[in-house]
């Protein structure tokens, strides 16, 4: 048996696994979830109705497919809570996303601009905070914004403030828990593409007269593009659906899609809205990745 062929075979399992992967932990949960959207709340086990059974015969399924209906998405369309808090996510999310552009790309600049023996370092000290729990990290935050906690001590003790400030229960407190948490997804996306880009190209550009402004806007800047894509995906997709930092650090005054998501779950036990609340986000999301793709496609195009 030639060579090739021993390699063609785990090469082709290769190529097929991750399709096999997206099928089995994507397409079909997804199908599931959608099935569930369409369905109608019932007071049984499961909280939905009707149920798939395929032991009923062919029927059985007609009538359960004929069952199914667009009443739970019509709901979020009419019903101010849902749109609400689809708004008001992708409110938090752009807000937060910019935040974190804003304070990631000096610290990612500063990060590509230092000798290579300090830059692991600086890696380092950036990925550090992975290392403890996501939830013992936003607990934390609670001890230090409340209201004898160690920030209006220190406010109190530099005379920035003459009573303690409120922070906890607020937006306030709900973005800098948001930031804290996903600087680091900012930050080495971004530090990547800084770290490849060639220091002669903005050297060029010092040397045909461009004042450091001109350099960063018209050569580094659009260079690190990819970079800055990559760190806005990865930051606003999550912070959209998140439940955590919200819930402990806002009020609860006006919820987020991933509170109402788990309001309709595990609380109200109303599984098909909430399903189709799951889906519209899913829908939602897919804009940012499509308009990133194509992007990406462009650059590609005028790159040859």
């Amino acid at each position: 048996m030639s060579s090739r062929r021993i390699f063609a075979r785990p090469a082709r399992f290769a190529a097929i696994a991750p399709y096999v992967w997206m099928a089995l932990f994507f397409l079909v949960p997804f199908a599931f979830v959608l099935k569930i959207s369409l369905s109608q709340t019932a007071i049984a086990q499961p909280p939905y109705e009707p149920v798939f059974d395929l032991t009923a015969g062919w029927e059985a399924l007609k009538a359960a497919f004929a069952a199914l209906s667009i009443d739970n998405f019509k709901l979020l369309g009419s019903d101010d809570i849902y749109v609400f808090a689809y708004v008001r996510s992708l409110t938090v999310a752009v807000t937060a996303t910019a935040l974190l552009l804003l304070i990631g790309y000096p610290i990612a600049y500063g990060m590509a601009r230092l000798p290579k023996r300090w830059q692991a370092v600086a890696m380092v000290l950036v990925i550090v905070p992975f290392w403890t729990s996501f939830l013992i990290r936003i607990y934390a935050w609670i001890n230090i914004l409340q209201h004898d906690g160690l920030l209006n001590q220190i406010l109190l003790a530099l005379h920035l403030v003459s009573q303690p400030v409120v922070w906890l229960s607020t937006d306030t407190a709900m973005y800098i828990g948001i930031v804290y948490s996903y600087l680091p997804f900012m930050i080495l996306p971004l530090y990547a593409t800084l770290a490849k880009m060639e220091p002669a190209l903005e050297e060029a550009a010092s040397d045909l007269g461009a004042p450091p402004w001109q350099v960063f806007w018209l050569v580094t800047f659009p260079l690190s593009l990819p970079g800055v894509g990559a760190g806005v995906l990865l930051c606003f997709i999550p912070i959209v659906g998140e439940f955590v930092i919200p819930d402990l650090l806002a009020g609860s005054n006006s919820l987020m899609i991933g509170q109402t998501l788990w309001l309709e779950f595990f609380t109200n036990k109303d599984w098909p809205v909430a399903s189709a609340a799951a889906i519209v986000l899913l829908v939602v999301l897919l804009v940012p990745l499509l308009l990133y793709e194509r992007l990406q496609k462009r650059q590609l195009e005028q790159g040859r």
